[in-house]
This record gives structure tokens, C-alpha cells and sequence, in this order.
């Protein structure tokens, strides 16, 4: 699947919070390990913004959210552009 996933890039199609947008063309093997990282992040900081009550990293949790929501969209478009 590695190969066939260097073989297929993003659509480029997906925004966020009207300010941002996923570039087209990176290859769909570096964009799951950018999403890998992504939701981690999320994970530390959820965990933070619950066990804390810190509401910076409640902010920051959904804006990271959004972004990986616009990620895994845009993904499945260069999947499904690419059959």
C-alpha cells in the first residue's frame, strides 16, 4: 500500500476555519504521517484542556481539529480522484 500511496496526492480542495487550505499534490504517504502528528497533538492537547481546565488548549484542540477533519477530507478526494 506504501507505494500506491507515494502514487496518490491530495485534491488540494479542502479549507479550514475560511482561512486556510490543503495544498494540492503531496503525496498521500506524507500527508497520513503529517496527520499522524496532527492527532497526537490533539490527543496531548484534549487531555491537557480536560485534566488542567486549560482553555487555551481547549481553543487550540479545536482549531487542530478542524484542520485534521480538512486533512482526511482532502485525502479521501486524491483517493477516490485517483481509482
Amino acid at each position: 500500500m506504501s507505494n500506491e500511496l507515494k502514487s496518490r496526492s491530495t485534491a488540494g480542495k479542502e479549507t479550514f476555519l475560511d482561512l486556510y487550505a490543503i495544498q494540492p499534490g503531496i503525496p498521500l504517504d506524507h500527508a497520513f504521517d503529517e496527520l499522524s502528528v496532527l492527532l497526537g497533538c490533539i490527543r496531548h492537547l484534549s487531555e491537557e484542556a480536560e485534566m488542567e481546565g486549560n482553555l487555551i488548549a481547549g481553543s487550540a484542540t479545536r482549531i487542530l481539529s478542524a484542520m485534521a477533519k480538512a486533512l482526511i477530507n482532502d485525502m479521501e478526494m486524491g483517493l477516490n480522484r485517483s481509482l
